[in-house]
């Protein structure tokens, strides 16, 4: 018995345009117009020519089209960390919006590798992509594509300020806020963890934690400003061996979500009630945060919201590529939950007198 039909069987080579052409009965340059909307075709002419393309599995060859136009219509997607919501949430906002403004995406995940960065800015360059969207972890990848005249929005975090536009959230009022809601609860010992202070996004929350202590009157303890690593287990050793300290902090701001988890995973371990002994803030809402009891409070950013105003920044750079560089900062909404409270009893912040 056979088994299957002839009509599963593969085609010995793909269409071509000219058969395209001829099926529909136009002329080859007909034909291209109608298949890629680059100039005018009368209606009834292009549904024939799609139809003919369809009939015969006709796809347009995006790699030859670059070839005459020196780029596709596509763009590139560099993220840190797609493990991380933030980075997912960020790239799929971006890819929503380039679909809607007629562009693909190519989706790199450098995994806060500096070589690997590198690497995927050539792979966009020979990829011929018309812009690039970016969460930088050095200026390398980025001055690379601009000598190569390709635009790139800089996303999250800047390091080529001025010479490429940017998509960035409010990091220091974000993080003077949340540090102002712990200090108002009565805490004088807050620490905060953080990754790094050489990103424009480390900085500037260590400055906006810096501000809200000064304007409360609390003086600032280098020991607990915490350098806590780059992925959970790390933080959670960090915080450990903070929360273990016999001069422990009341009050934890973490500067990021991963940070957020050690410090949330440190705490239950060593047995402290959240947030009877210790209250927990963080920068970067993650869905976790309000399903654990309590929630954590934190500031929350719209990293959908993000890729989307990155993508449309770079559709409006590729049109006028000699506008003036900008960089729009988004806000960020603050969320108050379960895990701050009133600093423990005899651990109060101390009021100015007079």
């Amino acid at each position: 018995m056979r088994h299957g039909s002839a009509d599963l069987v593969p085609p010995a080579r793909r269409a071509t345009i000219k058969e395209v052409a001829e099926a529909a009965g136009v002329s080859r340059s007909t034909a291209s117009r109608a298949l890629t909307g680059n100039g005018y075709v009368a209606e009834s002419v292009k549904q024939r020519v799609r139809q003919a393309a369809a009939d015969l599995g006709y796809v347009v060859d995006a790699m030859a089209r670059s070839l005459k136009q020196q780029s596709t219509k596509s763009i590139g997607v560099l993220v840190s960390d797609l493990r991380n919501e933030f980075y997912a949430h960020l790239a799929a906002g971006a890819s929503r919006q380039a679909t809607r403004l007629g562009y693909t995406t190519m989706l790199i995940d450098d995994q806060g590798e500096a070589e690997d960065e590198v690497a995927a800015a050539e792979a966009f360059v020979a990829l011929r992509v018309a812009g690039v969207v970016a969460t930088p972890i050095s200026a390398a990848a980025t001055s690379f594509l601009l000598r190569q005249r390709i635009p790139v929005i800089e996303v999250d975090r800047r390091f080529s300020d001025g010479a490429c536009d940017a998509v960035v959230v409010d990091n220091r009022g974000s993080a003077r806020a949340i540090t102002r809601h712990l200090a108002e609860l009565g805490h004088r010992r807050i620490a905060l963890l953080i990754d790094e202070d050489d990103w424009t996004t480390g900085r500037e929350r260590r400055e906006g934690y810096l501000d809200a202590l000064g304007a409360a009157g609390i003086s600032h303890d280098r020991g607990l400003v915490v350098p806590a690593g780059w992925d959970v287990e790390a933080a959670k050793e960090a915080a450990r061996d903070l929360l273990a300290s016999a001069d422990r902090p009341t009050a934890i701001f973490a500067a990021n979500n991963v940070l957020a988890e050690g410090a949330w995973r440190a705490a239950t371990e060593l047995g402290l009630r959240i947030p009877d002994e210790l209250s927990l803030a963080a920068f970067d809402d993650a869905p976790w945060m309000s399903m654990v009891t309590p929630g954590v409070t934190a500031v929350a950013q719209d990293a959908a919201a993000m890729g989307r105003a990155a993508v449309q920044t770079l559709f409006e750079r590729i049109a006028d590529p000699a506008a003036g560089t900008r960089t729009i900062v988004l806000s960020a909404t603050l969320r108050i939950r379960g895990s701050t409270a009133a600093a423990p009893v005899g651990q109060e912040r101390d009021l100015p007198v007079g």
